[in-house]
């Protein structure tokens, strides 16, 4: 079957890289590019050659740099302008409420048409497009973007954490700090009791 895919997936890994650049948004790692579309999956030998990379925003690298870097001045306004372009990079937070099916975008609508099955052979099958993959990404320096790209969005977690804690310190209100969680209660699983059923 792979083999099938070979020819189609040549023909879109030739469209993507000439493609516009898509417009500045979340950052995603590139196992969640590949994974996250047919786009994606079949132009994943362009990033494991280094050719297509994802674009760090100056925000996480200040970020990596110092993540607990206090705001000035230190204001409800100023946290929540500093704060906008985190969202912007890393997506919702978890304070927020999950995102409806209309909020999702084009990444989640095109894996309602591919089965987890069907998307894990298109990516295996631009994959095998090259030998050695795992040594063609050290050489290409692919692996090591790939590696500064999940830092940053740690580092950037990180300080979003902690500019909404001196938010929250300060009695700012959202989205300066933590938004309070108002749903039923989390009902939490007692920790003696086994999660698979045991045979007695």
């Amino acid at each position: 079957m792979r083999a099938l895919l070979t020819l189609p997936l040549i023909a879109l890994l030739a469209a993507c890289a000439t493609a516009p650049a898509p417009a500045p948004g979340r950052v995603r790692t590139t196992d969640q590019v590949n994974k996250g579309s047919l786009v994606g999956a079949a132009s994943s030998p362009l990033r494991d050659i280094n050719l297509l990379r994802t674009k760090i925003p100056q925000v996480l690298l200040d970020s990596l740099a110092d993540p607990y870097a206090r705001p000035y001045p230190m204001s409800c306004k100023e946290i929540e302008a500093v704060l906008a372009p985190l969202n912007e990079a890393l997506g919702p937070d978890m304070d927020q409420p999950k995102p409806t099916k209309a909020d999702r975008g084009l990444i989640a609508d095109s894996r309602e048409f591919v089965t987890d099955e069907a998307m894990r052979e298109i990516v295996g099958a631009a994959q095998d497009i090259i030998p050695y993959r795992g040594w063609v990404r050290k050489l290409t320096g692919a692996e090591r973007h790939d590696k500064l790209v999940r830092s940053a969005i740690t580092a950037g977690g990180i300080r979003r954490g902690y500019l909404k804690g001196i938010g929250l310190a300060k009695g700012c209100k959202p989205p300066a700090a933590p938004t309070p969680y108002t749903g039923p209660p989390i009902k939490l699983r007692d920790p003696s009791t086994p999660k698979y059923p045991v045979r007695k």
